[in-house]
Parts: C-alpha cells; sequence; structure tokens
C-alpha cells in the first residue's frame, strides 16, 4: 500500500510543504486537485507605466551593489518596491507576512497577497529551490480557493527568488493548478513581470 505524503491527522503551516520530499502532484492531488505545466498566457496591461524606467534602475543597482544572499534580503530590495509598485497602480490592497488559516493542514504566513474587487494573487518569496516554493504556493492558492467566496473562476499566483518568476493559476471549476513553463528573469524581464502583475488584478 502506497504511504501517503501528508499524515491527516497532522498539523501543517504552509512552510512545512516547502520541506517536504514529496512531488507538487501528490501534495495537491491529496487535497483534490490536479496539477499541470503548460504555456500560459497571461493577462498583461497595455498601459502607459510612467514609474518603469526608476524601477529598472533601482532594481539593477540592486542587482550590482547588494548582496542577496538570504531571503529577507532579496524580499526588502528587490520584490518589495515591485510590490509597491504594482499596488500602486492598481489601487489594490496588499499585505505582507499576512497570517492565514482555513484548516489544520491549511495555515500559515502568506509573502505578499494582493487582492482588489477583481482577483486575488499570492506571491511566495523564496531564497532558492523554485520546485519546492512552487510545492508551497500550490497549496497556499488551495487554501484561498476553499475560504475565497467570491465568484472569481481563478486564483494567480507568483514564487520568486527575486531574481527569477515562475507564474501560475487556480482554475477553482476544475481544481486545476497550472504551472507556467517560462521562466522570467528579473534583469532581463521586469516589464513583462510588472505588466503581468498589474494585468491579473485588473482582468475582468
Amino acid at each position: 500500500m502506497k504511504r501517503k505524503v501528508i499524515d491527516p491527522e497532522a498539523s501543517y503551516t504552509f512552510s512545512d510543504y516547502f520541506k517536504l520530499r514529496a512531488s507538487t502532484e501528490d501534495v495537491v492531488t491529496y487535497f483534490g486537485y490536479s496539477k499541470e505545466n503548460a504555456r500560459i498566457e497571461f493577462p498583461k496591461t497595455e498601459r502607459d507605466l510612467a514609474f518603469i524606467e526608476d524601477l529598472k534602475n533601482d532594481v539593477e543597482d540592486v542587482l550590482l551593489h547588494i548582496s542577496l544572499e538570504n531571503e529577507i534580503t532579496r524580499r526588502e530590495f528587490l520584490i518589495a518596491p515591485i510590490m509597491l509598485e504594482v499596488r500602486r497602480a492598481t489601487q489594490s490592497k496588499l499585505n505582507s507576512e499576512y497570517w492565514f488559516e482555513h484548516s489544520h493542514q491549511l495555515k500559515g504566513s502568506l509573502d505578499y497577497l494582493l487582492k482588489n474587487s477583481h482577483n486575488l494573487l499570492v506571491v511566495e518569496a523564496k531564497n532558492a529551490d523554485l520546485s519546492r516554493g512552487f510545492t508551497q504556493l500550490a497549496v497556499e492558492m488551495i487554501a484561498l480557493d476553499k475560504a475565497e467566496e467570491s465568484e472569481n473562476e481563478l486564483i494567480y499566483g507568483a514564487v520568486t527568488t527575486g531574481q527569477e518568476w515562475i507564474f501560475s493559476k487556480l482554475d477553482r471549476n476544475q481544481k486545476l493548478i497550472s504551472q507556467s513553463i517560462d521562466l522570467l528573469v528579473v534583469s532581463q524581464n521586469l516589464e513583462d513581470i510588472v505588466r503581468i502583475l498589474i494585468g491579473i488584478l485588473e482582468d475582468e
């Protein structure tokens, strides 16, 4: 008999799933979801971004002159400035280090949660290992799906080291988590990353 990857009686936080030596597919299957890799066309804003050149200069300065050896530094200097500009551009509510609890196995701190009347976007920051970081992100999206009572059909997510970004979406009707096969690098794709983040939050 196949051993369960998750003990039904045990309590787990979101970060515990990062530590599990189990595949993302096995973890999401436990919660009644499926997972695929896909080429995804995410919403992308086409409007003028007056701040983008200044943000590019700030990010390049960080990459050139600041040691990014730990998660806290990456979050403070690379990720947070992007989140703040996206929040301003979309007039969304931004929560950081947001404690969220749906059940004894779906609880923990969300690094960034952006929410407006249209959509939810959760961003998980990791120092390394985007693969296991994606497992944690997937569980966070599942928790939001189970708790969110809106009629929105999609919940969006991203996992990032600050330098590399992978986007995802959860189809709430199909219980399907799709992981983008495209890896976006902030030194080359910053504007694309920002346009996707804004497009997700503005998508109706």
